[in-house]
Order: structure tokens, then C-alpha cells, then sequence
């Protein structure tokens, strides 16, 4: 690959990325926590410019258990790899255990998940088909489900991955690596009569990359770390895939969650990788930022695009069909965004934006709907619908954490930014917001082309293991929201 670029290559929360290359295309699929559809499966030329195919799960499983939000549950790192003519895509429910699905088309359909390994806290898997044909799985731990981690534990499996033949066996103790914490996200490979496992160390915010290598597949294993941020700005560089003379990775950016960032990789004198500059990141070879997913949406046949998720398990009747394009969303029950199942959203796509769209509510008094961005707090700017008429409202709730919220009296911890303004009758209302690259949100409105800006600066948050929301919402006893098309540009907000 010849071809400028400037880091990061995804700037939006694919976490986790891991990547493979099958003919002249790569193919990528990321950790998509409780979204739905999960496992976002995306497509590239050149690892620079990407576009989404779809998704490897239509919905969670198990499906009853994911029709509320659950945030930092579903679907944790996954594997991606191709063999025997299909893809294969491991990954981990760290309350459940490590499912398998696979397909003959990157695009879909993909087989329903398989659970070959049952239990609590077993997370990041990844697989390795050997020479020979025998087949094997790797996995982290996680301490929030078992009580360790800092360990890969591994098996030989059925060449189908159906079935472990024997009990795993740990086969690297990060807590005998000298200054290893947090060993995970492993990637197994084979080059050179050598068998290489890639993983990360250290934590989301300010981990490293190791490389570990041995002539034995179980080991042992000697470490090295190949990748650390250094003197650059790039916060734990870490977590990602080896593809060709490539290595993708994350770096948390807060409200913009886990974005990508590509690096050479070359190999040294001793057989060892080389990742960025002498182990550290790399800007990219030029000033081209590129093109990412799509993220506006004409939403052709009143349909949204693959770029949207639900924080659940839907069950179908969230958006209703009508005449033309344009959002038709029903009014769901709720108060707490971050508890509703049927926020439509997206990751927030940095590093600057602007987002757009026009809002009708047709529904009782009681319904609110609007343009939110949701994290651990949020903030919305939209409608309301009150007895004495419709009110343009932006409101904010502040992080309660995971108490529960019970009565009228506590609201959720969402409080106006401003006084609502009561807009005439039949008034055509659009809404706009912008986001600087520090994550600063401002809120606008349209009103008969009339503007309203007079609303304070709320700073987005993540969410739980995932960045901030880019989300349309319809909260009430009945009837619906109708939001025409979704534009999203990247210029610097004004």
C-alpha cells in the first residue's frame, strides 16, 4: 500500500479492531459492546478508506436477555479470519462465554452464534488453524467477571471450532512478565516456523503492545514490547491486528471512544516487529484524513442505514413504515435516555462535526423526541409536547451512575439548559448541533428559519467501555416523530 494518510484512520469508536486481508480486500470487525446489530463487519481497499457491509449479529443473544440496555455487556474484542473458504468471527460475552459465527460472504448472511465455551469472564478470543490442520483457541480473562486476568489461556479445538478436545491451559502468566498488568486482546498467528501471539498490556487509557513469539504453540512464550506511546501524543497505543506489513490499533479518546490508527510494521535483524517509528506511533505519511463509514442518512424508504444501532435487542415495531423517505421513530415509554431501548444511534465521528436534521411530533401531550448526544451524561435538543402547546426544548442529565431512579421527584438528573420556547402551530423546526474536537456540544434550532442558539456548552461523555452516542429519539404515550434527512459534515463548528 502506497497511499497518504493521516492518523487516526477511524476516528470513532471501532474499538477492538481486528483485521484480515482475503484477495485485494481488507476486512475489518470490532468490539461493538450492547449495540444492535452487533459485530460490524467493514471493507477497504487500502486500510485507509473504509465503508460498512453490514453486521455479523442481527441481535444479541441471548435475545430476551439484551432488551434493555446493558451497557459493558454483549459483545467484547473479537477475532476475524478466513479458512477452509469462510470468515470466522470469534468473540467473547463476558457473562456468557466465546461464540463462534461464520459465512461464506463477509457481506452475510452469517450463521447463528454458536457458545463453544461456556463462562463467566472468558473474553478476547482468537483462533489458529496450524499447518498441519490442527485447530486452536486463545482467550484473556476478564477480573471484573472471574476475579483474574493477566493471563492467555488456550485449547486445542475441533477444526470446525465447535468443541474444545482437552481443558485450556495457560500459556502466558502476564504476572511473570516483569511490569505486566492487564494482559489481553490476544492474536494468534504463525510465521516462519514460528508462532507469534500479538496482545496488549496495561489498561485501555495507557497500555502497550507486546509481541510474544515461541516455536512450540503452547509455549513458552518470550514477550516484548513493540508498540508504547513514548513521546508522542497517541495514549496507549495497543489492542489491534497484524496485516501484512501493517498493524492497526486504538487509542481512547474519550467521548469519541476507540479510534484506529494505522503503522508500518517491519521485522529486524532478530525476528522481531518493528511497529511506527522504532516502537513508537506514527502520524501517517501525509496530511489526507480519511474517508470514513457514512454517517448522514437520506434514509431511503424510511429505513435507516448500517451506520445505526440500538442500545437493545429491538423488537421490531420501534420505526413505522410510511409514504416517501425520511425517520418515522413511534413514541416509546421512558425518561432516561440512557435506559430507553429505542435510541437510534451512531458513534460519534470526530474530529469535528456538525449534525442536522427537521423534527414534526405527532403525538399526545406528555411526548418529547430530538437529536441527543448520550454517554454517561447526555444532552437533546428537541420537542415537546405540553397541554397548552409544542415547546422547542434543550435539556441536560448530569451521571448518576447505576442507581436506580424511582418517582417523579428525581427526574433522572435532567434538568433544562434553558427555558423551553413555545413555537407556533404547524412551524417547520430543524435541529442542529456541533462538536469541537475537544467534545465541546453546541445546540441550535431552526424555527420558520428563524434561529435559537441561546443554549450553554455541554461537554460529551462516553459511555460504558464505548465513546458518546450521536442518537434520534421519540419518548411518550403514543403516536410518532418524523425526522427527514440526517446530514453530518465535518467541518469545524461555527
Amino acid at each position: 500500500m502506497n497511499i497518504p494518510y493521516r492518523n487516526p484512520v477511524l476516528f470513532a469508536d471501532w474499538s477492538d479492531p481486528d483485521v484480515i486481508r482475503v484477495g485485494d480486500t481488507y476486512y475489518l470487525t470490532a468490539s461493538s459492546f450492547n449495540r444492535v446489530p452487533g459485530l460490524p463487519v467493514l471493507a477497504s481497499p487500502d486500510l485507509v478508506d473504509w465503508r460498512i457491509l453490514g453486521h455479523a449479529l442481527p441481535w444479541l443473544t441471548p435475545r430476551e436477555h439484551y432488551r434493555v440496555p446493558r451497557p459493558g455487556c454483549g459483545v467484547w474484542a473479537p477475532a476475524l479470519r478466513f479458512h477452509d473458504g469462510r470468515f470466522w468471527i470469534c468473540y467473547p460475552d463476558p457473562d456468557h462465554g466465546i461464540f463462534v459465527t461464520t459465512a461464506r460472504d463477509p457481506a452475510g448472511p452469517w450463521t447463528p452464534p454458536r457458545l463453544v465455551l461456556p463462562g463467566r469472564g472468558l473474553i478476547d478470543p482468537c483462533p489458529l488453524w496450524d499447518d498441519d490442520g490442527r485447530a486452536y483457541l486463545v482467550h484473556g480473562w476478564a477480573r471484573s467477571r472471574c476475579g483474574f486476568n493477566n493471563r492467555l489461556t488456550a485449547y486445542p479445538m475441533s477444526p470446525d471450532l465447535a468443541r474444545p478436545l482437552t481443558d485450556g491451559t495457560v500459556i502466558v502468566d502476564g504476572d511473570t512478565i516483569d511490569g505486566c498488568r492487564t494482559l489481553e486482546g490476544p492474536k494468534w498467528y504463525r510465521r516462519d516456523g514460528w508462532y507469534w501471539i500479538f496482545a496488549p498490556g496495561g489498561g485501555v487509557t495507557d497500555g502497550w503492545q507486546y509481541a510474544m513469539r515461541s516455536q512450540h504453540v503452547f509455549g513458552p512464550y518470550e514477550p516484548r514490547i513493540v508498540l508504547a506511546r513514548g513521546d508522542t501524543d497517541v495514549n496507549g497505543p495497543h489492542q489491534g491486528a497484524w496485516v501484512d506489513d501493517w498493524f492497526l490499533h486504538f487509542q481512547d479518546r474519550g467521548a469519541f471512544g476507540r479510534v484506529v490508527h494505522l503503522q508500518p510494521l517491519s521485522w529486524d535483524d532478530d525476528g522481531w516487529p518493528e511497529i511506527g517509528d522504532h516502537g513508537t506511533p506514527v502520524a501517517g505519511t501525509g496530511s489526507v484524513r480519511a474517508t470514513g463509514p457514512a454517517t448522514s442518512d437520506t434514509f431511503d424508504g424510511g429505513r435507516p442505514g448500517p451506520q445505526w444501532t440500538w442500545p437493545a435487542n429491538p423488537t421490531g415495531d420501534e420505526i413505522l413504515a410510511h409514504s416517501g423517505n425520511g425517520l418515522r421513530l413511534a413514541c416509546r415509554p421512558g425518561d432516561d435516555l440512557r435506559r430507553l431501548p429505542a435510541v437510534l444511534g451512531q458513534r460519534l465521528p470526530g474530529p469535528r462535526l456538525r449534525a442536522e436534521t427537521g423534527l414534526r411530533l405527532d403525538a399526545p401531550p406528555g411526548s418529547r423526541a430530538g437529536l441527543v448526544v448520550l454517554g454517561r451524561t447526555y444532552a437533546w435538543i428537541g420537542l415537546t409536547h405540553r397541554p397548552d402547546g409544542t415547546y422547542l426544548t434543550c435539556r441536560f442529565a448530569e451521571d448518576h451512575g447505576e442507581t436506580e431512579h424511582h418517582g417523579e421527584a428525581e427526574d433522572h438528573g435532567e434538568r433544562d439548559a434553558a427555558d423551553p420556547v413555545l413555537i407556533p402551530a404547524g412551524a417547520a423546526v430543524r435541529l442542529v448541533l456541533t462538536v469541537t474536537d475537544t467534545a465541546q456540544v453546541r445546540f441550535a434550532a431552526e424555527i420558520d428559519g428563524a434561529r435559537w442558539d441561546a443554549f450553554p456548552v455541554f461537554t460529551a461523555t462516553p459511555g460504558l467501555w464505548i465513546g458518546a452516542t450521536l442518537g434520534l429519539f421519540a419518548i411518550g404515550p403514543g403516536g410518532h416523530a418524523d425526522f427527514d434527512r440526517f446530514d453530518v459534515t465535518g467541518s469545524p463548528p461555527s
